[in-house]
């Protein structure tokens, strides 16, 4: 059950059922994504990149496979110990809040796969962006990457059922007060479980208004891990990249 409606993501993503929801998540999509990524800022291996809310790693691993010095945080203690067995002298895992600057600088600071927007509080977005300017050195590179909003809301599927590991997950998607939500219900061993995703429907404008207040610069804007200009209608991702 939902522990605290105020952090939802504090319970749900410390679940193992969260990770039964989605282990399918294409992992050559993600690689695709890092290739891209890396060349475009023309990254050097042995730098350091900072993977913001990195759930279980995947981004991470990847990355430090590529030649990079990778650091993952996440709010999740289970995802960071699940992580942490993958660790190396270029490569560790932390429990931390993305809301507050990390000790270190770093020449990337990665935001990937909608890992934004779940906070109650507004200010707590704008302090997360302020936050990866302060963990950014003088040459390094923010990057946000987040769903499309507008494209999300005009092809929203209401109703849909998920199986995965002999459960059925039913799902249920609307937009209520500058939300997107998302209720998922199961049951397993005899016990029903309810969770609600909910995640703030951030507009490009809104982020702009972000980087304004928080003094940052927004460089590039594409819709896609191929990083193809950005459409409002038609791009799937909203990615930024910005210092």
């Amino acid at each position: 059950m939902l522990k605290d409606s105020t952090m939802w993501y504090a319970s749900w993503f410390d679940t193992p059922y969260y990770h039964t929801l989605y282990k399918d998540r294409g992992r050559t999509e993600a690689r695709e994504f890092m290739d891209n990524l890396t060349s475009y800022l023309s990254l050097e291996k042995g730098e350091k990149i900072l993977d913001l809310a990195c759930g279980k790693g995947r981004h991470s691993i990847y990355l430090n496979s590529l030649g990079y010095d990778v650091t993952g945080v996440d709010l999740s203690k289970n995802s960071i110990d699940y992580a942490s067995q993958f660790e190396n002298e270029t490569l560790k895992f932390r429990v931390h809040d993305m809301c507050k600057p990390y000790s270190e600088k770093f020449s990337g600071v990665f935001n990937l796969f909608t890992s934004f927007g779940y906070f109650d509080k507004e200010e707590d977005n704008l302090s997360t962006i302020k936050a990866i300017k302060s963990n950014l050195t003088e040459q390094g590179f923010g990057v946000i990457d987040f769903m499309n909003v507008d494209h999300v809301i005009q092809n929203l599927v209401p109703e849909e059922t998920k199986e995965s590991n002999g459960i059925i997950f039913n799902i249920k998607r609307y937009v209520h007060d500058g939300y997107i939500l998302k209720e998922i219900r199961f049951r397993d061993q005899n016990e029903d479980f309810f969770f609600t995703e909910k995640v703030k429907a951030i507009t490009l404008t809104d982020f702009e208004t972000y980087f304004e207040k928080a003094n940052v610069d927004l460089l590039d804007i594409f819709g896609d891990y191929q990083l193809q200009k950005f459409n409002k209608q038609t791009s799937h991702r909203l990615i930024l990249i910005f210092k």
